[in-house]
Order: C-alpha cells, then structure tokens, then sequence
C-alpha cells in the first residue's frame, strides 16, 4: 500500500524549519546585531523588539502550518501509531516537546513585548509602561533565556522527526509491528512476554 501525504507533511517540516531557523537567528543574528549596534541597552531593546515584532506574525504562520500538518500525519498514521512498537512513545515525547516549545515561545513573546513597551519612546507605549510597570532587567534576563529555550526545543522536534522518518522504513515496520502483535498476544494470555510453552 503506496500512500502519499506530500502536502501535510510539507507543511509540517516547512513550518517546523522556519519555527527551529528563524528562533535560532534571532536568538543568534538578531539580538548580536542589536547588541553590536545598539550602544544602550534601551537602543539594543528597541532594535531586537523592532525585528522580533516583524518576525512574529511569520512564526504564527510557520507554527501553525506545522501544527496542521502534524495533526494530518497523526491521522495519516493512526495505523502505525496503534500497531509498530515504538511509535506511541516518539509520538507522545514529540506532542510534550511541542507543547513545550509552544509554551516557551508564548512566553517569549509575552516577555518581548514587556521590554518593547519599556523601551518605546512612542508616548502611547510610554503610557502602557506606566500603567503596568516591569522590572526591565528581570524581563531581559528572562527573556534571554527562553529565546535560547525555543530553538533547543524545537531542535529536539527535528530529531524526533528524523526518528518518526527511521520507522516508517519498510525494515522498520514489519518488526515493529511484529512485536507489538506479540506483546499484545502476551499480555492477553497473562504471560509475561519472555515466556514460552
């Protein structure tokens, strides 16, 4: 059985390589830059929030296409996912690990546009700041750290995905499967798997 799911699993790496690529030159590319000319640190706020600003709705983008596309591989391979030993685990740690990655770039973006407002000379922006006062170097701290956090996790999801590719091999199915058949087998006679007789 020959079964393609180009589309969906385009969206899927294609939104994942933008997420783990543009986390990572933010991370890297645009705070140094920021950094290097940015001679304040409020002109080092304002320059890496204005290009993270422009960055985000991408990365909604890219997010959500990889979400889409995974959900559709999910379904595609429901199969797979009941019957090869194996494949409920990966694809239980790679669902925790992008909930995690979820979350850290949520936070990011909450924390980002905290240092935004801070840094703002727009009256308007001032005038949040006011009303909802942060502590700036906490923020920054902060958010440095998570900005790292983004790509480390969704580095760990290109692996997980490169493992998801391994066992769709045609020499990685049929054992897979094999033994999870066996171990189902086992389990419901009440003997343990190493048992014979």
């Amino acid at each position: 059985m020959s079964e393609r799911n180009t589309f969906i699993r385009s969206l899927h790496d294609v939104g994942l390589a933008a997420w783990f690529g543009g986390s990572l030159m933010g991370a890297v590319g645009l705070n140094g830059a920021a950094r290097d000319e940015g001679g304040t640190e409020t002109a080092t706020d304002r320059i890496s929030s204005s290009g993270w600003a422009k960055w985000t709705p991408v990365n909604a983008a890219a997010i959500g296409a990889h979400l889409f596309g995974g959900g559709g591989l999910l379904v595609a391979n429901a199969h797979r996912v009941a019957t090869q030993e194996g494949v409920a685990a990966s694809t239980t740690a790679k669902t925790v690990v992008t909930a995690a990655a979820l979350a850290a770039t949520a936070y990011a973006r909450v924390l980002g546009k905290k240092v935004e407002l801070a840094s703002s000379s727009d009256p308007e922006d001032t005038e949040k700041a006011e009303k909802h006062p942060v502590d700036l170097d906490k923020a920054r701290r902060q958010l440095a750290r998570v900005q790292w956090m983004v790509p480390a996790l969704t580095g760990c999801l290109v692996v997980l995905n490169a493992l998801h590719g391994e066992q769709q091999r045609p020499v990685e199915q049929a054992p897979g499967m094999w033994g999870r058949a066996r171990s189902a087998a086992h389990f419901g006679s009440g003997r343990p798997a190493g048992c014979r007789g």
